[in-house]
């Protein structure tokens, strides 16, 4: 794992898009695991500016969410679905029927669960996925106490990550309580991980995630054992970090990096 301390959010922001960029660019055929939150909507404003400006082309990728919430249809406005055509999907050249979320209306949610590792299977896997951080300590919706093997399942969930993402409804009480998520092993079998934590009030669970000890209270601690894992922060983010020189030292000296400098 590799911590990167930007000086701000927004080249914070600008280095996670341009690494998936990259990642597009290299690899246009690339199954890209998705996130979504506020810290995202900057990142996918980032790619569509690049898609438009620069011609990214997405036509070629296949998309794979983290989540979707339980009981919502994908033109439900809270969806996550939704979220990702209003943001992304309506604004980039990606083929629809390459996108995919776990179903929340479906019949059968522990069978839409196993067919949604079959489609990330079938695939061949997610070359990259991007993360970011619940103040519960979660990735996706592994909530604490979620297996460091588990796999997509529907997971309750708790109220911090209730109060922290009840705003996203127009009326709050309409948020679900449940929800389809990949499992923490679903997620650690990609074969590289970009997580993005701004803000001050990730400071205290972001420094539990990547300096404490491995644990199933904080599933994001679980991404310490990937082999490929960046983790992009930004200087409000970082507070509670006690390696906060090193991760400075790596931004400004590593060449994988340095081209980044002035975004």
């Amino acid at each position: 794992m590799e911590v990167v301390l930007m000086p701000d959010r927004d080249r914070a922001d600008a280095l996670a898009a341009r690494l998936l960029a990259r990642a597009v660019r290299a690899r246009p055929t690339l199954a890209l695991g998705l996130a979504t939150g506020r810290t995202m909507e900057r990142v996918y404003a980032r790619l569509a500016a690049m898609h438009r400006d620069e011609g990214l082309d997405f036509s070629l990728c296949r998309t794979f969410n983290l989540d979707e919430y339980v009981g919502l249809s994908p033109a439900d406005e809270g969806s996550y679905r939704h979220y990702m055509n209003r943001h992304l999907f309506s604004k980039v050249n990606v083929d629809l029927r390459n996108t995919h979320l776990p179903d929340g209306m479906a019949a059968d949610l522990d069978a839409e669960c196993l067919k949604y590792e079959d489609l990330i299977r079938e695939a061949g896997g997610i070359g990259l996925q991007l993360l970011g951080l619940g103040k519960s300590g979660h990735i996706g919706f592994n909530e604490p106490l979620s297996a460091l093997r588990s796999r997509t399942r529907v997971k309750g969930l708790t109220e911090t990550t209730i109060a922290e993402n009840r705003g996203q409804f127009a009326d709050p009480s309409r948020m679900p309580r449940r929800a389809i998520t990949m499992g923490v092993g679903t997620i650690l079998e990609c074969r590289r991980l970009v997580m993005l934590v701004t803000g001050a009030s990730k400071a205290a669970v972001l420094a539990r995630a990547v300096e404490g000890p491995i644990t199933s209270m904080i599933s994001a601690s679980a991404i310490q054992l990937h082999p490929a894992c960046t983790v992009i922060v930004d200087e409000a983010a970082a507070a509670d970090l006690q390696e906060k020189a090193y991760y400075r030292w790596i931004f400004r000296n590593e060449p994988e990096w340095r081209e980044d400098q002035d975004l």
